[in-house]
């Protein structure tokens, strides 16, 4: 499979990989002929990139951390809950009690990640954006409980960040959706409405007899940042709690790495470059180096170019040093075709990744 920008598709290509939409549902099977109308309404929902089939790729397969059922269950419970919660009224005064489900469901989540001998964080299933909150909401809890597992957390110390990293935006649900889902910049007073979504989920969760008190924290202290430029109460970096500080690493990276109404995703290697200029002042420099080691900064089937002006995709990643992935090299330096050869940049020291691509131009499908 080959990972391609949507505005690079063409008609007769097949997809490589399901698209969900936010409920978890299969929009478009996997296998299926891309048509220009099918094109089209792929622009229209903001999916940035798919992957598609090809065959001097067909041999490389994109895995993902939870099982399709695993997925689907938790977005629905999320999708669920967080619906019942929009604009219903006593949530922040204690009249209204979460699903138990959220419990079940985060066991459900652990036991798939369990299963993975060192789980890293991968490109996220690709989703339509109906409903930004459902999907951002799972991804951040996948990402930072790979981050925990990491660290070394234990089993309950995992499941307690992971169900304040899965709840850790409730209080949107209490913010107007005008306001949540604007297509542009929010003004002054919309940020501060926007804002306030910290202190409303602390005040749902904290007293909830199913979900742990530092779960509440984690929806507190998400947006807090270690020189104290965050918000609600401007922490500083002892002040915040370590799980939160994973959490707004997470956050933080997924929200780059989503595409969005109002602007296009990153890959994941811009969005680490972005998350390490604040390395030190918004985030931990231990925690961005450890972020950095478990996420495939280079996709499998991304298109890259190399230091010595070949051109390839990424056909392999090594846990162990996931910026220097395997490169199926398809083109020279004058973008002469080549015979494939694989190239392991683990090995290859001297050369490096100097771009990355989606020009159908570099890498021919046949």
């Amino acid at each position: 499979m080959r990972l391609v920008s949507v505005n690079r598709l063409q008609a007769g290509m097949k997809l490589g990989k399901k698209i969900y939409n936010d409920e978890g549902l299969v929009l478009l099977a996997d296998g299926i002929e891309l048509t220009d109308a099918l094109i089209k309404r792929l622009s229209r929902i903001d999916i940035g990139y798919i992957y598609i089939e090809d065959a001097n790729t067909d041999d490389v397969v994109i895995t993902t951390m939870l099982h399709d059922e695993t997925r689907n269950q938790a977005l629905k419970v999320i999708r669920n809950q967080f619906q019942q919660m929009s604009g219903a009224s006593g949530i922040t005064k204690g009249f209204y009690h979460l699903d138990k489900k959220f419990s079940s469901i985060m066991d459900s989540i652990l036991e798939d990640m369990s299963s993975q001998e060192d789980p890293m964080i991968m490109l996220a299933d690709m989703h339509t954006a109906d409903n930004y909150l459902y999907v951002h909401s799972l991804n951040v809890c996948l990402y930072t409980l790979v981050l925990g597992i990491a660290h070394g957390y234990s089993k309950e110390e995992l499941r307690v960040i992971g169900l304040g990293s899965l709840l850790h935006d409730i209080g949107k649900t209490q913010i107007p959706v005008k306001i949540v889902q604007k297509p542009g910049m929010l003004s002054d007073e919309e940020f501060r409405h926007m804002q306030a979504h910290t202190e409303i989920g602390y005040r749902i969760l904290k007293d909830e007899p199913n979900i742990p008190l530092l779960a509440a924290h984690c929806a507190l202290q998400h947006h807090e940042r270690i020189d104290g430029s965050g918000y609600p109460r401007g922490l500083t970096g002892p002040q915040i709690h370590e799980y939160a500080k994973w959490l707004g690493v997470a956050d933080s990276y997924d929200a780059m790495t989503s595409n969005r109404i109002y602007k296009k995703a990153m890959l994941p290697h811009q969005a680490v470059e972005a998350l390490y200029v604040g390395s030190g002042t918004l985030y931990e420099q231990k925690q961005l180096e450890l972020f950095r080691d478990r996420v495939a900064i280079y996709p499998l089937g991304l298109t890259v170019k190399l230091s010595t002006g070949e051109s390839g995709v990424v056909v392999k990643i090594d846990p162990s040093t996931p910026h220097r992935p395997v490169v199926r090299v398809f083109t020279g330096p004058e973008d002469e075709p080549v015979t494939p050869y694989e190239l392991d940049l683990g090995s290859a020291l001297s050369v490096v990744i100097a771009d990355v691509s989606d020009n159908d131009e570099a890498v021919k499908s046949t």
